[in-house]
């Protein structure tokens, strides 16, 4: 018993680690990197001098509607499941889940989760289940989004490349490495091997027994009732994630002149390299997100331009952009906690 107390101990140390110390590490590694380098008074001059706040406004009511749009999207979901959760109840999820990522990244969606879960007194898993859907329809967005930018931009990041070959031919190395899909090979076959050998195991037991409530979350996608809607809120969740950093290119003379030189495909790069950098395990995307807006702009760099100052600048909008997002979270988070306090009381009474 004792044993088994300090197993249980040792998994809970090892998965706070990873949930919240190695996020905290690698935003404090970015951010470093970020701003080393960088006169930071200098920066704050800039958007002081230069930032027209107006178009960092316009994009923060758009990113509001990116949530609530995110919460009529799930809603479909969980009906085919048979849950009715109020609409507003599910847009105070998905504002929690952003503002708890905040402080426990990825843990905002088990959070989400767990409150739709027991407001409805529905399974965990199965709640959980739909939860995975409507993220594997970001990534699977998120692919496509790649695929068709790295086509329309083939010509700026072809000159990028052939500037700055170092950083390709390493990305490439990696890639063609022998031990990495070596690894990967292993990891699957022991992973297969494992699941049906071991099928007594009480730890495979209960494995099987989540997946098959995931999946039955997971599942319900592909054959609920109003897919054509699902599809459409899909289109409009991320065209308002577009849109967002779009209108704030209006916001500084720097990130204008790049529209207005090179179009709309130098904020399709930053944003599908931005939505890729989400990726990577941070608290709310902070560190990464800023790295990869300031890659972007840097590949639709003027010629002849000193580099210094345009990094700057181009630093003093990414910091900016996710500051002002970042503040937009926080209130949200604020408000929803409150309203969900007030409500729990109501029902209380």
């Amino acid at each position: 018993m004792a044993e088994t107390e300090q197993n249980i101990k040792k998994t809970s140390v090892a998965s706070m680690i990873m949930k919240i110390v190695v996020p905290l590490i690698v935003t404090v590694g970015l951010c470093y990197v970020l701003f080393t380098g960088i006169d930071f008074k200098e920066m704050i001059e800039i958007i002081r001098r230069d930032c027209d706040f107006r178009w960092i406004g316009l994009a923060m009511v758009i990113s509001i509607f990116s949530h609530i749009f995110r919460a009529m999207r799930w809603r479909i979901q969980l009906e085919a499941l048979d849950c009715h959760a109020p609409l507003s109840h599910l847009i105070y999820s998905i504002f929690g889940t952003y503002a708890v990522n905040l402080v426990f990244p990825r843990l905002g969606e088990v959070w989400r989760t767990g409150y739709i879960a027991q407001r409805e007194n529905r399974s965990f898993t199965t709640i959980f289940g739909s939860m995975v859907a409507d993220r594997l329809a970001d990534t699977v967005t998120v692919a496509l989004l790649t695929l068709v930018t790295f086509i329309l931009a083939s010509s700026g990041i072809v000159k990028f490349i052939e500037k700055y070959p170092d950083g390709y031919n390493s990305i490439v190395s990696l890639l063609t490495s022998p031990w990495l899909w070596c690894s990967l090979a292993a990891i699957i076959v022991f992973s297969v091997w494992f699941f049906t050998r071991k099928t007594e195991n009480k730890f495979v037991a209960k494995i099987k027994d989540t997946l098959k409530n995931l999946w039955q979350g997971f599942s319900v996608i592909l054959t609920m009732k109003g897919k054509g809607r699902w599809l459409l809120l899909t289109v409009m969740i991320w065209g308002c994630y577009f849109t967002q950093l779009y209108v704030a290119f209006y916001a500084f003379p720097v990130t204008t002149e790049l529209l207005e030189a090179h179009g709309v495909i130098v904020a399709l790069v930053c944003f599908t390299l931005s939505s890729i950098a989400m990726g990577i395990p941070s608290n709310g995307g902070i560190g990464p997100w800023q790295l990869a807006i300031i890659f972007g702009m840097t590949i639709y760099m003027p010629v002849g331009a000193d580099a210094a100052a345009f990094n700057l600048n181009a630093a003093a909008f990414a910091n900016l952009v996710l500051g002002s997002q970042t503040l937009l979270l926080i209130v949200l988070g604020i408000y929803t906690f409150i309203a969900i306090a007030i409500s729990k009381k109501k029902e209380a009474n």
